[in-house]
């Protein structure tokens, strides 16, 4: 793939919230979860986990959890990724919390992509009640809930979102 190619790649993901009932593949699961673990990571300790999610009651409690999304409902997966806070504070202290964090949101972005890349949709989810997340799946104390990537075969938007150019982001040397 040629740098035009990859733009384009990128360019043409979108979120999708409307899924149809078809399940992943275990072979499709396992190639987006493949593909979080190159994901650069903070002295490569990966310091990220993900619970994959396909039955419907707990899909559903998640979509409540997200304040009634429906779209963590619909699709047939949701990859709740999580940071790892006690793999990377074993080596870099408090600063491992961000680090974990960091990690977490890489890996969550390498399996948007991945997704995109097998023509699945996603739709990546931060805006979540953490506790009842944390219970609906019985998680750890030092482990938090970063993304909820619903993930399925869907129906994309008629048109894509109009994106800021990237020169609006961008500052040189100093603000």
């Amino acid at each position: 793939m040629d740098s035009s190619e990859f733009f384009g790649f990128l360019a043409h993901r979108s979120s999708v919230r409307e899924y149809t009932d078809e399940p992943l593949t275990e072979e499709e699961t396992d190639y987006i979860l493949a593909c979080a673990s190159t994901a650069p990571s903070a002295g490569n300790l990966e310091a990220w986990d993900v619970v994959v999610v396909t039955e419907e009651d707990a899909r559903y409690a998640l979509a409540e959890a997200a304040f009634d999304q429906e779209h963590l409902a619909r699709a047939s997966t949701v990859f709740v990724v999580c940071a790892n806070y006690v793999r990377s504070m074993s080596r870099y202290g408090e600063r491992g919390i961000l680090y974990a964090v960091q990690d977490a949101t890489i890996a969550c972005t390498f399996m948007m992509l991945a997704a995109h890349a097998r023509k699945l949709h996603s739709c990546w989810t931060g805006a979540f009640d953490e506790a009842a997340v944390r219970e609906v799946l019985d998680l750890p104390q030092h482990i938090r809930p970063v993304a909820l990537l619903a993930t399925g075969r869907g129906h994309p938007p008629a048109a894509l979102t109009e994106r800021m150019d990237a020169g609006e982001h961008v500052h040189r040397e100093q603000w």
